[in-house]
């Protein structure tokens, strides 16, 4: 992986001619191929020219000094709404924007919990103030044995339940819905497959809903040496017969190339990045795909309006200038456009579209591998805030100017494990090693339209920063195996440090976002009082690995009032009288295996197969009932 100084930014802009001013009108929208037959032909005299390459490998420019300053907001070109309705069921889990719901593990339809766990689905009654198990089925086609497949995510849209995998063994998305009933009860509807690769990534999800549009994103490798029609994007209707028909659902009018790539002979285009819009609400899914052709390293974001995929190492690799390409996909069909860019962000959190200002705010690093499967915790190098106002979106032609990126300050040493999260108008990040129990760490506070850059020293490390109403909280262990959360106040004046909780003896149980919730009190709306839950580990012997995977032994609460911490007590599992589950496929918590829960007044600790309800009062929290949904064994 390659390190640039984004001091190099000066000399790389102003030797290519291919930049303009800010101010300047953008240079229109991506161009699709007019046929089948051009695509086919672009794609095999490309192959044939990097078969056939030659040359001496060019040095890297000399570096130039250069600070970028901040660029002001400025307003850009119309924003794009996806029609439909939004949900209007909030989601149960921690998203990182409030309309766009994320696939998960667990869901709520009605008076019911539905849950995604080791290739089946699950319904739990919470009506009445109980819980009860209603039903469970697998997540996976009946006649088919779900071997070679990772059920992954699922969400819900009205009466349907839909499941997200990878299939190994018949190849491609597998999409699985089932019909729900108002009492809970399940049955298999339709499934079908995305022509793709493996979407798998350890920190984003592959699906979102808005509305009924269910959204994916998926990596699509094209091998020029064999027919292309057939790799290209298809969906396929389950219908138990060995060779379904894939349809095309990605012509080549809806296949995209920035002019720079297509006239660079050099660029890397091995792989088609995917954007799919289905209906959920037909009565046969009704799919639309958009793809953009680039190199393997992508990185994924959705706002309300668009997917953002951003391409590392667009451009002939000899030229060590680490050139990106940032694409915006409208999810209302229309075209998409680009713009070049430089560098990568760490993950979907380095994103926040700013829809007032038309713009969109990415931190990104010198050397970024993408988020693909485990490459977003392994990022290096500097970093710096790009400021990128959507009217510089256009054919690609044009390159963010050097003063729309902000170089900010970075921890220094061991930093590749880093953690960003924007938080109102700032953005919050820290890096250091991975499980490193390294003590204090410091913590960066950038306001977005500029100003001085705050430090501010925590006590513990930072494995996670996320929001607390208008507040950031950091997350992470100190040297004395000491879970560590402590606020970072972001209201009424300057960043500054808050209160600081310590847990003897625990650590992080689970490291997906989701696995995170804070619930602010109904009379506190900016958040300075409320409720926080989080799955945590007393086996301190475990792996680090394990923290990926679904290691939760409890989910711990805390109370938090006039943005003072208070340890509210824990929910815990119990291991010891786990049942056998028979599982038989996606027997692997790839997305984890606990969440809190909060439902109204109501609040659930989901651990594995366990369903805990707990009661709060007085500040603590203390269990009220327990509900074991495993499966029985399977009969042999």
């Amino acid at each position: 992986m390659r390190i640039m100084r984004w001091a190099l930014l000066g000399i790389l802009v102003c030797a290519e001619p291919i930049g303009a001013s800010v101010t300047s009108m953008p240079s229109g929208a991506l161009k699709a191929f007019s046929s089948d037959k051009q695509l086919v032909a672009f794609l095999k005299l490309r192959a044939a020219r990097q078969r056939a390459k030659t040359g001496p490998i060019l040095p890297p420019p000399p570096a130039m000094v250069m600070t970028p300053p901040a660029v002001a907001p400025s307003a850009a070109a119309n924003e794009v709404v996806l029609t439909g309705a939004r949900a209007a069921t909030p989601s149960i889990t921690n998203t990182q924007e409030k309309d766009v719901d994320e696939g998960g593990i667990v869901k709520v339809h009605g008076d019911c919990l539905v849950v995604l766990r080791r290739g089946r689905l699950f319904t739990i009654s919470i009506a009445n103030g109980a819980m009860r198990t209603i039903d469970h089925i697998n997540a996976f086609p009946p006649g088919t044995s779900g071997n070679n497949a990772w059920y992954d995510e699922m969400l819900v849209s009205d009466d349907r339940v839909i499941v997200v995998g990878y299939s190994y063994g018949r190849g491609g998305t597998e999409i699985n819905r089932f019909r729900i009933s108002a009492d809970g009860y399940l049955r298999f509807e339709d499934s079908y497959h995305l022509r793709s690769n493996d979407y798998y990534s350890s920190s984003n999800y592959a699906s979102r809903l808005i509305g009924s549009n269910l959204i994916f994103y998926t990596p699509l490798d094209i091998d020029p040496s064999e027919p292309i029609l057939p790799q290209l994007p298809g969906l396929s209707r389950w219908t138990g017969q060995k060779k379904d028909r894939f349809e095309r659902i990605a012509p080549a009018a809806r296949i995209y190339v920035p002019e720079p790539v297509r006239r660079d002979a050099d660029a890397d285009i091995d792989t088609l990045h995917t954007v799919t819009v289905c209906d959920l609400a037909a009565a046969r899914l009704a799919c639309r795909a958009t793809g953009v052709l680039g190199s393997g390293s992508r990185d994924f974001y959705v706002s309300g309006n668009a997917a953002y995929v951003w391409i590392s190492d667009a451009f002939d690799d000899r030229r060590r200038d680490s050139r990106s390409m940032l694409y915006r996909l409208p999810l209302d069909g229309s075209r998409p456009g680009a713009v070049q860019t430089w560098g990568g962000p760490v993950d979907q959190f380095s994103f926040q579209e700013d829809r007032e200002k038309h713009a969109l705010n990415i931190l990104v690093r010198a050397g970024s591998g993408g988020e693909r499967m485990w490459r977003a915790e392994m990022s290096e190098g500097e970093a710096a805030l790009l400021h990128l106002p959507l009217a510089l979106f256009g054919d690609g032609s044009r390159a963010a100017p050097v003063r729309a990126y902000r170089s900010l300050p970075i921890n220094r040493g061991q930093n590749w494990s880093f953690h960003n999260r924007f938080v109102g108008q700032y953005l919050v990040y820290s890096a250091g090693e991975f499980a490193a129990g390294e003590g204090a760490k410091t913590v960066f506070v950038a306001p977005i339209n500029g100003g001085p850059v705050a430090r501010i020293r925590v006590p513990h490390a930072a494995d996670r920063i996320d929001i607390m109403g208008s507040d950031a909280v950091v997350i992470g262990n100190d040297a004395h195996d000491r879970l560590g959360f402590t606020a970072i106040e972001l209201a009424g004046g300057p960043p500054r440090i808050g209160d600081t909780s310590l847990l003897t003896a625990a650590r992080e149980g689970e490291r997906r976002s989701q696995a995170f919730f804070y619930r602010s009190d109904p009379d506190s709306p900016d958040g300075s009082s409320g409720m926080l839950g989080l799955p945590i580990t007393r086996d301190l012997g475990e792996t680090p690995v394990a923290r990926f995977l679904g290691a939760g032994s409890a989910v711990a609460f805390l109370r938090r009032d006039a943005r003072r911490f208070t340890p509210a007590g824990e929910l815990a599992a119990r291991a010891q009288e786990a049942r056998e589950d028979g599982c038989q496929a996606s027997c692997v918590d790839w997305y984890g295996n606990a969440r809190p829960i909060f439902l109204g007044a109501r609040l659930f600790a989901l651990m594995g197969y366990e369903l805990v309800e707990g009661r709060a009062a007085q500040g603590r929290v203390r269990e009220l009932a327990r509900l074991d949904f495993a499966p029985p064994p399977a009969k042999h």
